[in-house]
């Protein structure tokens, strides 16, 4: 257990948006910036397991910072940032699929929007065994290599059979426009 207080005082002590916060909030109030973490966590798990208003809390948590950081990411010149956040945008995409066809059914069960939390935490966390990386390399990619040209071929043919909707209701729009202005050039 020393050894995870003393992995979570180090990442107090780094530098970034959350630590700065808490350090203003420390130089603010005199309470130690690991008191207000511990606090904060607490708070917020019992309001995930117990709180109205859970599943918009834990899809916050899950949106807001990693959109931040994506976007610090994006202005960066460095590319591994990219790449960790587009793999936890592709997990967080399947993952809210999935969730759209069991999301009846699970959230009945208790804790469910603090599991569910604590999944999209484990996803953004900065360690190399984080969720996006886990899951990507170990379920999202195997099945993309497996399956992209069947996709890739779907897709070509839906966008064929739509353009060429398009183009035949765009005719025939103009068809229609040219004989409703014949018909009302006759009437004059």
């Amino acid at each position: 257990m020393g050894s995870l207080q003393q992995r979570f005082q180090t990442f107090l002590d780094q530098p970034s948006l959350l630590t700065d916060l808490l350090g203003r909030l420390e130089a603010r109030t005199g309470v130690k910036r690991y008191y207000l973490a511990t606090g904060t966590i607490t708070f917020l798990g019992l309001y995930l397991m117990f709180g109205y208003g859970a599943s918009l809390l834990c899809n916050l948590i899950g949106f807001v910072y990693p959109a931040y950081v994506s976007i610090k990411a994006i202005e960066s010149t460095d590319k591994d940032d990219d790449t960790m956040w587009l793999t936890y945008w592709v997990v967080y995409g399947v993952f809210n699929v999935a969730e759209f066809f069991s999301d009846t059914f699970l959230y009945w069960f208790p804790f469910y929007y603090a599991g569910k939390c604590l999944f999209l935490v484990w996803c953004m966390a900065p360690v190399s065994w984080n969720g996006s990386q886990v899951l990507y390399q170990k379920v999202i990619r195997p099945f993309f290599l497996k399956h992209h040209r069947i996709v890739d071929s779907v897709i070509s043919d839906l966008s064929g059979t739509a353009l060429d909707a398009a183009s035949t209701v765009t005719r025939e729009a103009s068809k229609a426009a040219v004989n409703l202005g014949l018909e009302s050039d006759k009437t004059k």
